[in-house]
């Protein structure tokens, strides 16, 4: 991405809290922010840049320059482990899970690496966390999914377990990059249910990249539209339809984005 962008930074959303996320001038992703409890699409062509912007924002990426904030710290130039701990979960375009792992022992690692432990301790050892393994189970609604190997298990389940594992690092922010690609209708608005009820009742903000219009306009609090690295459009789902950039956008290229109201 070339374009340089700038944040928003007087911007409050709905929600009337200060922004968690504020994304500055970063010439590898978007000027915008993001406030807790808040759930934002960002969504743009193949090749806008929404994923080199996850990218950034997680550490994966170091952007030739700008910064992103963090509840106010800076976390331009951390590694994704510790912007991890720093509260930023993030699930991936294609479920990544343990594939030698049950579910239940995939989980103890993930809660493992948050609290700092050795995995390898937790051997034989799962009743330690075995509470708090239940409890982020039956979150997801997979909770008789425990002892099942994930490499077992059907691809709309692999997602729940997915998000499963962001939660056990107890996000401040999920980055959702395509969450609901490869999965039935059904099972994305159930997906993005369990997402956005997370948002609501723990005020996690939740950003999403999503191609599903009718999940963007159905879940998203706003939207943020990127072309070619530029951040061209932000707002509430129904403005962002009308916009005539948008449509310019997506015209030829993509669905055009399709009508809230499913009329």
């Amino acid at each position: 991405m070339t374009a340089s962008l700038t944040a928003m930074r007087d911007q409050r959303s709905d929600h009337g809290a200060a922004p968690l996320l504020v994304v500055d001038a970063l010439t590898k992703s978007f000027g915008g922010v993001v406030a807790p409890g808040e759930v934002v699409a960002l969504i743009g062509p193949n090749g806008a840049g929404k994923t080199t912007c996850f990218n950034v924002i997680h550490g994966e990426l170091v952007p030739d320059r700008g910064d992103a904030r963090l509840a106010g710290r800076s976390i331009r130039g951390l590694a994704p482990h510790a912007i991890a701990h720093l509260g930023v979960g993030r699930t991936f375009q294609v479920a990544a899970t343990f594939a030698s792992m049950t579910v239940r022992e995939s989980l103890a690692l993930a809660l493992a690496a948050h609290d700092g432990r050795d995995g390898a301790v937790l051997t034989g050892k799962l009743g330690i966390a075995s509470q708090r393994i239940e409890a982020l189970l039956a979150r997801v609604a997979i909770a008789d999914l425990a002892d099942a190997h994930c490499a077992a298990l059907a691809y709309g389940d692999a997602k729940r377990l997915e998000l499963a594992l962001a939660l056990a690092g107890e996000p401040r922010l999920l980055l959702m990059d395509e969450p609901t690609a490869g999965m039935s209708p059904r099972s994305r608005r159930e997906l993005m249910t369990l997402a956005t009820g997370l948002a609501e009742s723990a005020s996690v903000a939740v950003l999403f990249t999503e191609h599903d219009m009718d999940i963007v306009f159905a879940f998203a609090d706003r939207v943020l539209v990127l072309d070619r690295g530029a951040l061209i459009a932000a707002g509430p789902p129904a403005a962002i339809k009308a916009d005539p950039r948008v449509q310019a956008v997506y015209l030829g290229r993509d669905e055009p984005p399709a009508d809230p109201s499913g009329t």
